[in-house]
């Protein structure tokens, strides 16, 4: 049975850190916690989990960092979690069988990194990660931050989720990351203006927003995937400054790369949706409602475009164009996801007093 080493990089955990390690402590063989400056109790839980406590001096640089816990690991593979990750028990036992049976040729365990979840359980957002490691291959991070491991070899595509539970948002942190290769005159890669463009975006920035997503998409290099998205995220700041034309074309930009996705679908339903014009927006989450993700894609997975937000829309759809029964089936589609929300919870005592009235709901 191959050996795990743990490697985290901490600051401030106090909150989250034990909720963390108490998920993951009974298969890992090694604990190795690099703190990067804590003022609060971060140190003091790290040793009640493990003497293999080291400090590290801050440089702005998430990769520095991770690459510098990385090297204080001791067994046949690397483990890596954030302070607010967590291992859910189904995914646990998944682990301790990975751990038993992994064939020590291969050179990387990839996991879904399910980095939110809403109040019903749903997974809100998810995406693949390189996540368990083979030590003797040296892999190493690379980017100041929103940094990535450039691996190689022999690859393995897992079904374990690994849970992101913040307890809080740091928001403008990452920014100034961005400022400062700016300020250095870094060059910015496609993947560098993608992930500003979201953190101008989440941070209200629109048009600086738009401009940084405008370069990554205008650049031959870069992944296909934070090209799309960019396409979609871009859409999302012409939504918010309230100019819908260019909102829908930067929709339909990201069907350039790649056939139409639920994310795009589904926004492109609502813009035709605020036009009230139903039946042209029913098209267009039909389309998202009938998608199923590829269990293998690398890149983000907005779940819920997949499965109850295109339901409940077409619900409002169908009900404003006088097809109740349809209107109905969908309620009771997005109701599987969403048991109690209460437009769902709505819909459906509309639908009970319909049914008085209405024969073909009463067939249904």
């Amino acid at each position: 049975m191959v050996t795990i080493s743990l490697c985290m990089i901490v600051k401030n955990e106090e909150e989250t850190l034990a909720r963390c390690l108490d998920t993951v402590k009974e298969f890992v063989d090694e604990i190795n916690i690099v703190d990067t400056g804590s003022t609060d109790k971060t140190i003091d839980i790290a040793r009640q989990y493990t003497e293999r406590v080291f400090n590290y001096e801050w440089t702005n640089n998430f990769s520095a960092a991770r690459n510098e816990s990385f090297k204080y690991a001791t067994k046949d593979y690397i483990l890596y979690l954030d302070a607010d990750d967590v291992i859910l028990e189904g995914d646990q036992v998944k682990f301790k069988e990975l751990k038993e049976t992994l064939d020590p040729s291969v050179d990387s365990v990839s996991m879904y990194y399910d980095a939110g979840t809403d109040e019903f359980g749903n997974v809100t957002l998810r995406y693949r990660r390189n996540r368990l490691l083979k030590r003797e291959k040296n892999f190493q991070w690379y980017g100041d931050c929103h940094n990535y491991i450039n691996v190689r070899g022999k690859i393995i595509n897992s079904d374990i989720s690994i849970t992101h539970k913040k307890i809080r948002h740091a928001v403008g942190r990452t920014v100034s990351v961005f400022e400062q290769k700016i300020e250095r005159g870094d060059i910015f890669s496609p993947r560098d203006y993608f992930y500003y463009g979201n953190e101008l975006r989440e941070n209200g920035r629109h048009e600086e927003a738009i401009k940084s997503y405008d370069n990554c998409i205008a650049m031959k290099e870069g992944w296909v995937e934070d090209k799309i998205f960019a396409c979609i995220h871009k859409g999302d700041c012409y939504r918010t400054l309230n100019d819908p034309n260019n909102e829908l074309t930067s929709l339909f930009e990201s069907f350039k790369y790649a056939p139409p996705r639920a994310e795009a679908c589904c926004r492109i339903g609502y813009i035709f949706q605020r036009k009230q014009e139903f039946k042209t927006a029913s098209y267009w989450y039909e389309q998202a409602a009938v998608q199923i993700p590829d269990p293998d894609r690398w890149s983000f997975i907005y779940t819920a475009y997949y499965t109850w937000y295109p339901h409940l829309q077409l619900c409002v759809c169908y009900y404003r164009m006088g097809e109740y029964q349809k209107s109905y089936e969908h309620n009771e589609e997005a109701a599987r996801y969403r048991p109690t929300d209460p437009s769902i919870v709505s819909n459906k005592k509309l639908f009970e007093r319909l049914k008085s009235t209405d024969t073909t709901l009463q067939q249904g």
